[in-house]
């Protein structure tokens, strides 16, 4: 079959790479589709994914992938031929693959997925968790942006943001609008989104922020305008470790600020002197499977009464074989949502 790949140039290519093998406790499954991810994937084709030395290059590339099960394990109950798959990868074997490393190889055209009943209690993988089957009524290809929603919705209540707290959200882009949009159904509130970009602070306001600003003008007058206290929460939906510094005199006491996503830096001066004397500072990099897997039923919820359309997400589609011209647009901010790469 082939993959995708990047090595430790950041060069991409496709690989013919063999078919991944399947345990008794695991199923095999066709790739339908796969998300491109604007913050994963592009810091491995960086080279600044935290914890990836140039040494784990080659690497194969794809973690929101969505597959068909083609062939079952003897000990599978969970999964049938036919069903649809969130969350299928490819794990890397030195003695099929040599040098190369998976991240999480769902630009493939097989992989694998888990059945934590197949496993001994706590035994499972903890990305089996989050393998679950794709409603028959919801496209499967669109699915694969249901990985991306299931991490914001877990991430907003790993931070610990609920009914009633105020939020000041930094960038407004298709994963700030979904923090967005999430806190709003969630009860929460004021939020107030900031953005340098005016349509993006338009949709920030048509997905639920209650006030909108341009980040370059005056974030710490808006915010206290609004909330002369400080508000309880500062997310940082872009990535840039300089807001931390900047969400110093945003938060209130034992305010916190929160960090989403791989940030191209791991180290800075933090200045707190204009901070509050209680406050902190939480990094959200990696979202759990096991809470991805908790929240699906609300997302699919969400999908079924029509509060969420997944295509209200997603700007661009590309066959599997055009995928490298896909990534060239990524690198290019051409993509204005979510891009999502299509097997045939």
């Amino acid at each position: 079959m082939r993959t995708i790949i990047v090595d430790k140039d950041g060069k991409i290519s496709f690989k013919e790479i063999p078919m991944p093998e399947y345990t008794s406790k695991q199923a095999l499954v066709k790739i339908i589709a796969c998300g491109i991810c604007n913050g994963t994937d592009a810091k491995l084709i960086h080279r600044k994914f935290k914890g990836v030395p140039l040494s784990e290059y080659p690497l194969m590339l794809g973690h929101e992938g969505v597959g068909e099960v083609i062939a079952v394990g003897s000990e599978v109950t969970s999964y049938k031929l036919g069903d649809k798959v969130l969350l299928p990868f490819v794990d890397a074997d030195p003695e099929v693959h040599g040098d190369l490393k998976s991240y999480w190889g769902a630009y493939s055209e097989y992989a694998v997925v888990h059945d934590v009943k197949a496993y001994p209690e706590g035994e499972a993988p903890e990305c089996a968790y989050a393998q679950t089957v794709v409603p028959e009524d919801i496209d499967p290809v669109d699915a694969s942006m249901i990985v991306t929603l299931r991490e914001v919705l877990s991430s907003i209540k790993r931070f610990g943001i609920g009914a009633g707290d105020s939020v000041a959200v930094f960038g407004c882009g298709p994963v700030g609008l979904t923090f967005i949009k999430f806190m709003k159904l969630l009860g929460v509130g004021p939020i107030i989104a900031f953005d340098i970009v005016e349509k993006k602070l338009k949709d920030a306001k048509k997905n639920g922020a209650d006030y909108v600003f341009n980040s370059n003008d005056d974030p710490v007058r808006d915010v206290r305008s609004i909330c002369p206290g400080g508000v309880r929460f500062v997310l940082d939906a872009v990535g840039l470790t300089s807001l931390i510094n900047l969400s110093m005199e945003l938060v209130n006491d034992q305010g916190k600020m929160c960090c989403y996503g791989i940030a191209p830096v791991t180290s800075m001066n933090i200045d707190w002197e204009k901070a509050p004397y209680n406050w902190g500072l939480q990094f959200q990099q990696f979202p759990s499977k096991v809470e991805e897997g908790e929240a699906n039923d609300q997302i699919i919820s969400w999908i079924h009464d029509g509060t969420i359309d997944l295509k209200d997400y997603i700007s661009d589609y590309f066959d599997f074989d055009d995928s490298l011209k896909a990534f060239e647009k990524l690198e290019k901010r051409e993509i204005a949502k979510k891009g999502i790469i299509v097997y045939r």
